[in-house]
């Protein structure tokens, strides 16, 4: 097993406690299903697309749904296949074993707490002391009299006491409207006035005065600490209602130092992003302060959600550092938030390995302890699903440093070069692990100046046997190989160095190319391959068709049914889409297309395909050709790709009306001239083989 194989498996089986998030709204609620992807509002959430988490995360649910990879995509694969049929596969995906829900944002047409209990074995409800203090200024007075102070914290502390034995926690959105600096003596003729000035902006009631929102702050306290229910702070970023520079945590000395208070177990939420480093001084210092890295998780990059993390454990005790999703509205929500973490926390627990802040075994306990224990003690819960964190630690926590490998013999870092062919590289999976992955393998600089007929560089390349790059592994692309199972395989990026691209590099060329179109012109290519093929059999030392059945033959597929039913399979289990397969025209000739997807996604998939289909048939004896002419007497073999234009989830070479000359729109007739115009260069990379 790889190194850190112990503790990946260990993350993996490990049950989450969900300790923040929200309700889900029904499947024809109003609330846009873009806004899980930002906490941007308004004109701001048209960017939303364009940036690394949206692009990332819309790729991550269209892959568990197996669905197209767009926002419209996905919405048509939500709205057919109904809420309870995507939160079953969402919350079986993420293994949520209990759930922390602050009911108090008003989404339209949101389910209750006890509707969630259908997908986690527990459900408890955190209380959001604004939201209860709007809900009782709006109710008004029950003889229609006018508010008072004294009045309004009767009403409110006795409504807070009454629900107080069924909550696990209460929650202030301060930062959102007042600020962090909360201010402990507040006077009550300052909270009077401030009051006053609530009522005064009319029904729906909105707390925003900071003298009010502070008095009500510090008398839930009170309740908290006869309860004995820790409290939640919003910290960090959030909607623009929120000013920033308000909601660094550093506000709230004034609490952390009132001894009234230093019982109260306080939770600053999201990590307290881009104040990480403040939140983690705190709860280094302050006993009570406690920390979760919800919501930061998945909204930003991969960067950034790493950063984020390590800079809360670099004071921070792991005791007090917790996990959530900060999910919403959406099930995907909870899912990415869940996927992500685990990806997250284990890479950082990965590095502290390495650098020697860990072994192997207290990185175990510290990832049971922030995805569940630390939860579990902190909200005094019971959790009735399958989480047993001492059966976890048991049989992963004692591994030493030096964990022998793991059943994966060799990594295959492939890439394919100019003249189209696939080519690897071949490493152990422990020197992958140890060094490979984060310093790449040297290439010389011949290898992308090769012809398809010999194995050196075309003259006038000035690409010689002098000089190197670094084959830079993209761990995206990292699969298993379905045919040998002791072997995985990925694809990788040509960089002069470590970070730095270089010019000749496929995959970087076609990611400017579609920078620039993205950025130009707000649009995306999809693409969709499909693959023409050729089944040979050995006879008398010559390659002869596999069969000799004519178009769409059912013997044909007969013929050929376990080769294409493992090739197939190989696929599903890589996450490659197959739309349909069938025999072609020539002899021991078949066709094999798959879905559509962006197209940097669509290429690595062609990429896989071939290996898949190359690979299962010389498992049963057979060779497989993609040469466009492997014989004179019989058809040619393509690989057809169909190209589509879209713009913010819509395909947009169709056509608005019947007064369009063939259907299509002037993008797409513009789209289509420039193929036709540059049609002399395309064919150099699309047709590189001098095949006769």
């Amino acid at each position: 097993m790889e190194r850190f194989g112990e503790l990946r498996e260990a993350i993996e089986k490990i049950e989450l406690i969900d300790a923040h998030a929200h309700n889900i709204v029904a499947i024809d609620s109003s609330f846009p299903f873009i806004k899980g992807f930002s906490e941007a509002d308004g004109d701001s959430l048209s960017y939303t697309p364009h940036s690394l988490s949206f692009k990332r995360e819309l790729r991550e649910i269209a892959r568990l749904y197996g669905c197209e990879s767009s926002l419209h995509g996905i919405e048509d694969n939500r709205k057919s296949s109904g809420l309870e049929s995507i939160c079953s596969t969402c919350f079986k995906a993420a293994k949520i074993s209990a759930l922390l829900i602050d009911d108090g944002i008003e989404f339209d047409k949101k389910h209750e707490i006890e509707w969630h209990k259908s997908y986690a074995p527990f459900v408890g409800r955190i209380l959001r002391i604004e939201r209860l203090a709007e809900k009782i200024l709006d109710e008004g007075m029950p003889d229609g009299s006018a508010w008072t102070l004294n009045k309004f914290t009767e009403t409110f502390m006795g409504r807070l006491k009454s629900v107080a034995h069924s909550l696990v926690g209460l929650k202030s959105i301060a930062a959102f409207r007042s600020g962090l600096e909360i201010d402990t003596n507040v006077s009550e003729k300052d909270a009077e006035e401030g009051l006053g000035e609530v009522l005064s902006g009319g029904k729906p009631v909105r707390m925003a005065n900071k003298y009010l929102i502070d008095y009500i702050f510090i008398h839930s306290l009170e309740v908290a600490l006869c309860f004995d229910l820790p409290i939640q702070i919003h910290t960090g970023f959030g909607d623009k209602d929120l000013d920033l520079r308000l909601s660094n945590p550093l506000h709230l000395r004034m609490l952390l130092e009132d001894t009234r208070f230093s019982k109260c177990r306080i939770v600053l939420l999201h990590a307290s992003y881009p104040f990480s480093r403040e939140a983690s001084y705190l709860a280094a210092v302050y006993p009570q302060v406690h920390l979760d890295f919800g919501l930061i998780i998945p909204k930003l990059s991969v960067h950034g959600m790493i950063s984020s993390v390590k800079e809360l454990l670099e004071l921070a005790p792991i005791k007090k550092v917790m996990f959530s999703t900060d999910g919403y509205a959406f099930p995907e929500i909870f899912y990415l938030g869940a996927k992500r973490a685990r990806e997250v926390v284990f890479s950082v627990l990965r590095d502290a390995c390495e650098d020697g802040d860990l072994s192997i075994s207290e990185a175990v306990e510290a990832a049971t302890d922030m995805f569940a224990n630390n939860a579990i003690q902190f909200y005094k819960i019971k959790v009735n699903g399958n989480f047993n964190s001492e059966e976890v630690t048991a049989r992963y926590g004692n591994m030493a440093i030096t964990t022998p490998p793991s059943d994966v013999a060799f990594v295959r870092i492939l890439w394919v070069d100019t003249s189209g062919q696939h080519r690897c590289r071949v490493v152990p999976s422990k020197r992958f692990h140890d060094v490979i992955k984060k310093n790449g393998v040297g290439l010389t600089f011949a290898c992308m100046g090769m012809t398809s007929f010999t194995d050196g560089p075309a003259v006038e390349t000035n690409l010689t046997g002098i000089g190197e790059i670094r084959l830079m592994p993209d761990l995206s692309t990292q699969r298993r190989i379905p045919w040998t199972q002791k072997d995985e395989m990925l694809l990788a990026d040509m960089h002069v160095k470590p970070g730095e691209p270089w010019e000749y590099c496929p995959r970087e060329a076609l990611r400017r190319v579609l920078k620039v179109l993205k950025d130009e012109f707000n649009l995306e290519v999809n693409a969709g391959f499909e693959n023409e093929f050729y089944l040979l059999r050995e006879q008398e030392g010559q390659w002869v068709p596999f069969d000799s059945t004519p178009y769409c033959s059912t013997l044909a597929f007969d013929a050929a049914s376990p080769i294409l039913h493992e090739i197939v399979g190989a696929l599903q289990s890589l996450g490659i889409p197959v739309e349909q397969l069938h025999a072609e025209a020539g002899k021991g000739q078949y066709e094999l297309a798959l879905g559509h997807a962006v197209c940097t996604h669509a290429a690595d998939n062609l990429v896989f395909t071939r290996e898949v289909i190359k690979a299962v048939a010389r498992k049963h004896g057979l060779l497989a050709t993609f040469v466009p002419k492997y014989t004179l007497y019989d058809i040619g073999s393509g690989s057809h790709v169909h190209l589509s234009l879209w713009q913010n989830g819509v395909n947009v070479f169709m056509g608005s009306s019947g007064t369009n000359r063939h259907g299509m729109s002037k993008v797409g007739e513009e789209f289509m001239a420039g193929v036709l115009h540059h049609l002399p260069a395309v064919l150099a990379f699309t047709a590189p083989l001098p095949n006769r």
